[in-house]
């Protein structure tokens, strides 16, 4: 089936059914359960294109290319942090051999993993060589993995032939603009045929390069993400069409994620003193895309070396100098991981028919605003973890029409120590402060102090649903809030239903 009908057949299933839309909602199970099988399987047990999936599946990248063909505004790999996320940060480059052994080691030790990519530390495609013998390695040794690439996308032109050799499904270009004069504001130059190329002709370029390389990938049938840095007064409004173009084209997910600009990362936006976009912004471009196009709302900007649960990195767990001192048996391993998939799958479609048991029904006919919900979450679709302990605290938006996933805002850990941030401001009140525009706060437990804190805020905490799945407990609550008479109902013409 084509991608681009694709994505109206899902769109207009969900529609159908009187639920979200597949643009608003982004890859929920529910419309993964609805694509054609080929497509089912490839995005089912993906972390990054099934926003379910990313609860019980893992991903790692390996850092094997080094080289970058362009320079980009809000880009600096010179500096490493254990504690940072954000792509083209590494603390090791590895060669192809070293990544692969690192693979079998991960698969070994977190059976959940189930994708590798390589995303960096610069363009993998700038770095054929070892990108591409990191894949061939891989497709002999790990055939159950699934290969990933990101890309810029200069290169990928002259690559899709020997991406498509290798059985990758999979691939990520970064799209930022479809207009040259908003790229030459992102894109100071581009390495393109041994020359360097500046402002609007480079950008031009780097624009006619990756459309003709998503065309291109669409033909072979590889699923492609479009991943696009929503910078405020660049190319905010822009990315509404960036939105229309890819999708037009078949590109099955859009990403739009927010800009990363501290001072600290020296990039030329930081210093700069180009600010990144808030969460109501992110949220609000989200919704506009969506319209469009399936969005992506789950993103963690990941490492390029990342290891584990999307809310989580392992990579600590797995260096070269410890992974030297394992004993794997993969053939065992294989075999585990085969019995944890299906353990999964079991554990899926159990919590699907629960679903279907345990809808919260609000009363027919009427209509009251949505509510903005923070959840604590260590994983597995559950609320199970502490308020002091949560590093991210996943956001959903509950309506009168269901449940939907928003976004995910991070956090340092309060239980480890209320210290200043530097600035005056304590731990717990960042994170209140992260908490912005959410009504409530769901998690196992929370504390005396930022339980008031919260209410002070505005935020209402709540420890009633430990260990409920996720979105029965956040229906629940909001069915809970229209009993207590906090939310007024609205007429259909006023319903605020976010993305129409």
């Amino acid at each position: 089936m084509d991608l681009t009908v694709l994505n109206d057949t899902v769109a207009g299933a969900a529609a159908s059914k009187g639920g979200c839309s597949a643009g608003s909602c982004g890859s929920t199970d529910d419309q993964v359960s609805q694509l054609p099988e080929h497509i089912r399987e490839k995005v089912h047990n993906h972390p990054c294109y099934s926003e379910e999936a990313h609860h019980y599946f893992a991903r790692m990248h390996v850092a094997v290319a080094p080289a970058c063909n362009i320079q980009c505004h809000y880009c600096n790999r010179k500096y490493d942090c254990a504690n940072e996320s954000r792509p083209g940060v590494v603390s090791e480059l590895l060669t192809p051999d070293q990544a692969v052994k690192k693979t079998m080691a991960v698969a070994a030790n977190i059976p959940q993993m189930t994708v590798l990519g390589i995303a960096g530390p610069g363009d993998p495609l700038a770095n054929p060589e070892r990108t591409f013998e990191t894949f061939r390695q891989l497709s002999e040794k790990a055939p159950d993995i699934k290969l990933c690439v990101s890309t810029n996308g200069l290169a990928l032109p002259d690559a899709v032939e020997e991406l498509s050799k290798h059985n990758i499904d999979h691939v990520t270009i970064t799209i930022n603009t479809v207009d040259p004069e908003i790229g030459a504001k992102i894109y100071p130059w581009v390495f393109w045929e041994n020359r360097r190329i500046r402002g609007k002709k480079g950008a031009r370029i780097l624009i006619e390069q990756q459309q003709k390389g998503l065309e291109m990938l669409i033909e072979k049938g590889i699923l492609v993400k479009v991943n696009s840095v929503l910078i405020p007064g660049v190319n905010d409004e822009h990315l509404k069409e960036v939105s229309k173009v890819v999708k037009s084209k078949g590109a099955f997910l859009h990403n739009v994620m927010p800009l990363i600009a501290e001072a600290e990362h020296g990039t030329f936006y930081g210093v700069m003193g180009q600010r990144s976009p808030s969460a109501a912004e992110l949220q609000d471009l989200q919704d506009a895309c969506a319209g469009d196009m399936n969005m992506m709302r789950h993103c963690r900007q990941c490492r390029a070396d990342a290891v584990g649960l999307l809310c989580e990195d392992r990579g600590e767990e797995f260096t070269m100098d410890k992974i030297e001192n394992m004993d794997i048996d993969y053939a065992a391993a294989m075999e585990m991981r085969r019995k944890v998939h299906d353990g999964i799958a079991e554990e899926l479609k159990a919590k699907e028919e629960a679903k279907k048991q345990n809808v919260v029904q609000l009363e027919t006919g009427k209509h009251y605003r949505p509510v903005l919900m923070a959840v604590a979450t260590s994983g597995g679709g559950m609320i199970n973890q502490h308020f002091g302990h949560a590093r991210e605290f996943l956001v959903y938006e509950a309506s009168s029409e269901g449940v939907r996933f928003i976004s995910h805002r991070k956090a340092d850990q309060y239980c480890e120590g209320d210290v200043s941030c530097g600035d005056g401001e304590t731990v717990l009140q960042r994170t209140v402060r992260t908490l912005e525009g959410c009504e409530a706060v769901l998690c196992s437990k929370v504390g005396f102090e930022p339980w008031s804190m919260l209410e002070a805020a505005g935020i209402i905490p709540n420890n009633d649903y430990p260990m409920e799945p996720i979105e029965e407990a956040v229906m629940k609550h909001y069915q809970k809030m229209i009993e207590e008479g906090l939310l007024d109902e609205v007429s259909d013409e006023q319903q605020l239903r976010v993305g129409d």
